[in-house]
């Protein structure tokens, strides 16, 4: 077995595994809802202002 063979069979590996990981992600509509809720994560933790805090009007 040559190296040549050897990065063919790597290469092969990792575009399978690749394809798998799409098919996972893209595959289900059961994980849409779960995908977007950890999209939004990151504004989770920001405090809401009211319009006292900002010394606006009532």
């Amino acid at each position: 077995m040559d190296i040549v063979t050897i990065h063919s069979i790597w290469t092969l590996g990792l575009f399978i595994s690749f394809c798998g990981v799409v098919w996972w992600a893209y595959g289900s509509k059961k994980r849409k809802a779960r995908f977007d809720e950890a999209a939004n994560l990151i504004f989770d933790d920001e405090p809401v202002e009211s319009n006292k805090d900002k010394g606006g009007m009532q």
